[in-house]
């Protein structure tokens, strides 16, 4: 039977297209595939056949390795937001080890670097205590102390010495073992000798000069000290320009690296004793502190502000991990911790009226030294003055005088050590005076708060006090000048007059052990809470403190002590908090200049100054009032009545003198506004002032620079969150 094939109809021609159409794509995907496949194929060989060894060589050569960012340091502000102290970004060259090549190459990439340093006037760092010129001599002497420390803990690691260098020693000692191997035989051996002993150790070429030699074995110690403390962070020429830069990345320098990092820029000339400076880690802080994560090169606050309040501005370096080649060229980085900048620390100070009592004072000085007559006065007179707030221990104003700048204090260190008016010494807070007369309202309050006197009990005086004749028998001033007496007076009147009659029988009365513990209540002899170092405690007289020296108290020091006179000696800010203390009602708070802290970017506030007081002296609203009566009445009609006409606002004050050998004496001059409801209490001290009387006039200046300044009512209670 013969089957004829069934004619193609139309359905079935379209689904033989659809298939060749399916089969064609098929195969186009196929061919691509294989395309693929080949290309791959043809990269993985070439990687790894062909160029195989070439990258693996390239990948040896990586070299990934942690780096520590530095963070940024807090900025300073005064209460007012006004930035004192902050950070200006600048470039550094440093040399990393492990970049150096070894052996002589070594110390012709060191000379390479030094010689473009020298050809662009760029200074680099060099501590080896050793002159860089003939003669070469040790600077041991003059050296500070960390110095002195790393060079003697090189010398050791050299296995040279086990002694460190003294003041009596300035040249190191070697030790016998040293010397045999040296072939030595003196054990203090020249600044020359060391030197070329260091040519031999660090293998330095012989055809080199003495004095090429030298400016490489400067660096190379620098890099052996960090060696010692395993840390190869060395800043070899610091705050470079960017022309320097391009030509050190064009000029291939092996083993220097340019980093960048923050330097301290002082944005105020004024209240350089309290800002303060940062420096190099001292010998022994490094071991102490370096598990607090500062380096072997860190700075840290060495005083003022910057030391005090160095957990704050200190912020927490980071940490990243990066990837170079060969070349030294970065090829990655990622940080494994974020640098976080320091905090920003606001003090209580306004820098504008902190500039103002500045310059008022500065005047009242050197006016004082333009008038006398004995120049050697003008060579050695300085001063101080100091504004707190009442009721609250803020320090308004901390001005020593002279004083210097802090931006040009690395140039000028030489000269203000040498000036024999000490400007470096903050007076205010580190030089003691006595307060003469001003420590009569301490006899006052403690006669008037223990029943000796009232408010309108009257002394009969006579000019000379003879309780202890015919031993001793003190005068008073007005006697010894006038041969007259004050006649019948109050308390108000006493303090008016100053009449030493008065208090030397009201203070014999009450009593020397009483008179301690009421200044000591007042915060006289005692460290007033200032966060600044050096602050000195000064000296209330009394049998306890003559026993401390080795001196016999008699009954009759009383007398002197009670006129602030005797071995009392306080410091200008305690005077002044003292006088805050008194008007304030007896509430004694501690002085201070931290307002507040906040974080970096202002985004929290990490602390607010909030402290109760730390003493209170009981004072009834009469023993105020009856003080506060007798220092107003010298401002309205006593003796500065004439410079407080021209006061802005009411005050009260006391004038102070204390003579200081056979020289001319101190004046101390102590005051408060205003007088019904007192805002801040201020003391001025002049060495070799005369009559605290002659303070006056600066005292009036200094008050109005701060009302008119617009300042009253400023002082806002502690714990207030400003907007």
């Amino acid at each position: 039977m013969i089957r004829r094939k069934r004619p193609i109809d139309h359905q079935d021609q379209g689904y033989l297209e659809v298939t060749r159409e399916y089969t064609i794509r098929l195969w186009v995907l196929f061919s691509l595939l294989l395309v693929a496949l080949l290309i791959y194929a043809g990269v993985l060989y070439s990687v790894q056949a062909v160029h195989g060894a070439e990258y693996y060589e390239l990948s040896t050569r990586r070299i990934p390795r942690s780096e520590t960012v530095e963070a940024s340091r807090g900025v300073i502000t005064d209460r007012n937001g006004k930035v004192l102290v902050s950070n200006r970004e600048v470039f550094n060259i440093s040399f990393d080890s492990a970049k150096l090549p070894a052996g002589a190459d070594q110390n012709q990439a060191i000379l390479r670097l030094i010689h473009l340093c020298e050809e662009h006037g760029v200074p680099w760092v060099d501590t080896l205590p050793i002159t860089a010129e003939t003669p070469y001599a040790y600077t041991l002497l003059n050296a500070d102390a960390t110095t002195r420390s790393r060079f003697a803990d090189f010398l050791v690691s050299c296995g040279w010495s086990e002694k460190e260098t003294s003041e009596e020693h300035v040249n190191p000692v070697l030790t016998d073992e040293a010397l045999k191997k040296l072939k030595l035989t003196d054990p203090r051996p020249s600044a020359y000798t060391l030197l070329r002993l260091l040519r031999d150790y660090f293998e330095i070429d012989p055809a080199l000069s003495m004095e090429e030699a030298r400016k490489v074995i400067g660096v190379r110690y620098e890099l052996a000290v960090r060696t010692i403390v395993n840390t190869s962070a060395y800043v070899f020429a610091p705050d470079v320009s960017v022309e320097l830069i391009s030509i050190l990345y064009d000029g291939n320098y092996e083993g220097a690296v340019v980093s960048a990092s923050a330097v301290r820029q002082y944005d105020t000339d004024h209240a350089a004793h309290v800002l303060g400076r940062i420096g190099a880690l001292g010998p022994g802080q490094y071991e102490e502190l370096k598990d607090q994560g500062y380096r072997y090169d860190d700075v840290i606050g060495i005083d003022g502000a910057e030391q005090a309040f160095e957990s704050y501005l200190r912020g927490e370096n980071g940490v990243r991990m990066i990837t170079t080649d060969s070349s030294g060229k970065i090829t990655s980085e990622l940080y494994s911790k974020e640098p976080q900048p320091g905090s920003t620390v606001a003090l209580t100070l306004d820098i504008e009226f902190q500039a103002a009592v500045e310059e008022i004072l500065g005047r009242a000085v050197e006016s004082m030294n333009a008038e006398d007559k004995e120049p050697e006065n003008a060579l050695t007179r300085g001063g101080a003055a100091v504004v707190v707030g009442v009721g609250t221990g803020e320090i308004l104003a901390l001005a020593s005088y002279p004083s210097y700048s802090l931006a040009t204090l690395g140039q000028d260190i030489a000269t203000l050590n040498e000036d024999k008016r000490s400007p470096m010494l903050n007076r205010s807070i580190q030089s003691t005076y006595a307060p003469g007369s001003a420590f009569k309202m301490v006899v006052a309050a403690a006669a008037l708060e223990n029943g000796i006197i009232s408010p309108n009990t009257r002394i009969q005086t006579r000019g000379v006090y003879n309780y202890y004749a015919p031993s001793y028998t003190p005068k008073c001033w007005i006697y010894r000048q006038y041969g007259g007496t004050h006649g019948s007076i109050n308390v108000s009147q006493a303090l008016l007059h100053s009449c030493n009659y008065f208090f030397y029988d009201v203070g014999r009365q009450v009593g020397i052990d009483t008179l301690v513990e009421y200044a000591h209540h007042f915060g006289l002899g005692l460290p007033t809470g200032i966060e600044l170092s050096g602050e000195k405690s000064g000296v209330m007289d009394g049998p306890e403190y003559r026993a401390s020296v080795g001196r016999l108290y008699l009954g009759g020091d009383t007398l002197q002590v009670s006129i602030g006179q005797g071995d009392s000696l306080f410091t200008p800010l305690q005077l002044a908090n003292y006088v805050a203390t008194l008007v304030s009602g007896g509430e004694r708070h501690a002085a201070h200049l931290l307002k507040s802290v906040k974080s970096y970017d202002n985004a929290s506030l990490l602390h607010l100054h909030d402290e109760a007081a730390v003493d209170r002296v009981s004072l009834s609203p009469s023993t105020v009032e009856a003080i506060k009566s007798g220092m107003g009445e010298l401002v309205r009609t006593g003796s500065v009545s004439g410079a407080f006409q021209q006061c802005v606002v009411t005050a009260g004050a006391k004038t102070g003198s204390a003579q200081v050998g056979s020289e001319l004496a101190n004046g101390v001059f102590v005051c408060f506004a205003p007088y019904d409801d007192p805002e801040i209490a201020v003391a001025v001290v002049v060495e070799k002032g005369g009559s605290g009387g002659a303070l006056a006039p600066t005292a009036v200046e200094i008050i109005n620079a701060y009302f008119a300044s617009g300042n009253s009512g400023s002082i806002i209670p502690e714990g207030t969150l400003l907007p």
